[in-house]
């Protein structure tokens, strides 16, 4: 059972990227599937996030109106394509899955410690 996250790499400012999360061993229709980054010195945070039934992602602040997050549970991936990139960007990102059927929670009303996988995590790394 594991999560594998990919996509990242070296991009100039106001470039784009797209990063992938591909889930093995567990059915990804049945979580909500978090996206996180790290950046150097700093905290984790989330990014985005969507449950299975969602048609539409959440967006964290930083995320909104430049990052889409989509899925395709036939091919057990997610996506986050990141747009109009920016320095502050830089992190390493992290796709992670807590089960979610039956719940009526928002997928953002979940906490970092509810996602029982997590994937490796991709370096995203924005500058000129």
């Amino acid at each position: 059972v594991q999560l594998q996250a990919s996509g990242g790499g070296l991009v100039q400012p106001g470039g784009s990227l797209r990063l992938s999360c591909t889930a093995s061993g567990f059915r990804l229709d049945n979580y909500a599937i978090g996206w996180f980054r790290q950046a150097p010195g700093k905290e984790r945070e989330g990014v985005s996030c969507m449950k299975s039934s969602d048609v539409s992602a959440y967006y964290a602040d930083p995320a909104k109106g430049r990052f889409a997050m989509s899925r395709d549970n036939a091919k057990n991936t997610v996506w986050l394509q990141m747009s109009r990139l920016k320095p502050e960007d830089t992190a390493v990102y992290y796709c992670a899955a807590v089960y979610a059927v039956g719940s009526n929670s928002y997928c953002s009303g979940y906490g970092q410690g509810d996602y029982k996988y997590w994937g490796q995590g991709t370096l995203v790394t924005v500058s000129s």
